[in-house]
């Protein structure tokens, strides 16, 4: 009998979702595959995925075409392009959406990540995408810094669901529940059904570990002795894991409080924790190591589909490998620190490699797009003239970057 490892994980808590997307995946209906075959009951995008999905694919030319015609701006071309596949995308996961009473069948799209240090500029653009896609199943992603903290909290008072993005630490987390908490405590004061909003905190998980393995690898390089060296090389590959199992800890403390009861009783579904950034990428480690780790209930594993089929493929579903790892994770952070990694400066600096990665994927995105709508204006038979400024806008903010 053919063992069906993504169900075992599913039963197991973990919502099991897609970190991809394009027009392609749509219109081939290879979203709607994944969903009825590999369980997957939710969709996380970012500005990379999509620079890579409209520079990859055809499908996009009609748009292009029309949007060349009317002369558009280059932003207002990508805000069109995106929510046509995140609304697409919000209606081939409705059925998930429906099953799970609002709590699965998300898809989420991310702010201009170029204002990840704005707040109110944030939230308008909170406010204008949940208005441009239109549909309770969609998560808009507001990245965790501290601008984006209150914006969090002002974007759920709306009765708007979020995906709060790229968590790396432990106090950034817990900062993120207290904004989760507080929003939905003004979204009841505002009137807003609590039922109806939803939200994640996406904790990234693998470049933890990058990020750690490679300073290891120099202390190991810098190692007086043996001793130390292999002390130092046998701490690879175990920050991440811990980090992550130390965030559930905290997860189960608050919501399992007062106050968390309060807004329970009144309708409200837990920030689930959303484990992201989950591929592998040292091939020495497991393919799967990041999912298999990390299984407890309530909480959501984006992953890219080739992790999908590998879990489909040869995972193994232990039952829940969080609760109870957390006096062992607490001491993997010990060892970190005597062998002298700083996880403070780790977090600080994969917080703002993070934000500065999405603001050159939105470039890219933009650049695209601007030769995209150059290229289809010829076909129109006029210029677009606002896609040729935007485009040396691109150019020299590229070369900024």
């Amino acid at each position: 009998m053919t063992t069906d490892r993504l169900s075992e994980l599913t039963a197991a808590g973990v919502a099991v979702w897609l970190d991809d997307l394009s027009r392609v995946r749509l219109s081939s209906g290879g979203l709607d595959q994944l969903r009825r075959e590999k369980h997957v009951a939710g969709v996380t995008t970012n500005p990379t995925i999509f620079a890579k999905a409209l520079s990859d694919a055809d499908e996009y030319n009609w748009q292009l075409r029309d949007l060349a015609t009317r002369g558009v701006e280059v932003e207002e071309a990508v805000r069109m392009l995106t929510t046509y596949d995140v609304r697409w995308a919000c209606d081939v996961m409705r059925p998930s959406y429906d099953k799970s009473h609002g709590v699965d069948g998300r898809v989420s799209i991310e702010v201009d990540p170029r204002l990840a240090h704005e707040t109110e500029r944030t939230v308008a653009e909170a406010k204008a995408l949940w208005w441009l896609v239109d549909r309770p199943n969609l998560f808009i992603k507001i990245p965790a810094t501290e601008a984006g903290l209150p914006a969090i909290t002002a974007t759920l008072a709306e009765g708007i669901s979020v995906n709060v993005t790229l968590i790396f630490g432990l106090d950034r987390y817990s900062q993120v529940m207290e904004a989760f908490l507080a929003g939905l405590e003004q979204a009841k004061a505002n009137g807003h059904d609590l039922s109806r909003i939803g939200s994640v905190a996406s904790f990234f998980v693998s470049r933890v570990d990058t990020e750690v393995d490679k300073r290891l690898d120099r202390m190991a390089g810098e190692a007086s002795d043996a001793a130390g060296k292999e002390r130092a090389l046998g701490l690879k590959g175990r920050a991440a894991v811990a980090n992550a199992q130390l965030a559930y800890e905290r997860y189960g403390q608050v919501f399992s409080s007062d106050r968390w009861q309060a807004l329970a009783d009144a309708g409200a579904h837990p920030q689930r924790p959303l484990w992201a950034s989950t591929s592998t990428k040292n091939p020495e480690y497991r393919d799967v190591i990041y999912v298999e780790e990390l299984i407890a209930p309530g909480t959501v594993n984006t992953m890219p589909e080739s992790v999908i089929h590998a879990y489909a493929d040869h995972g193994e579903t232990r039952g829940d490998t969080i609760t109870g790892s957390y006096d062992a994770a607490r001491t993997v952070f010990t060892d970190l620190e005597s062998v002298g990694v700083d996880m403070s400066d780790v977090i600080a600096t994969l917080e703002r490699e993070g934000v500065e990665k999405f603001e050159a994927s939105w470039l890219e995105l933009l650049d695209g797009v601007t030769k995209s709508l150059v290229e289809a204006a010829k076909g129109t038979g006029r210029p677009n003239r606002a896609a040729k400024g935007d485009a040396q806008a691109a150019e020299q903010a590229g070369g900024n970057a």
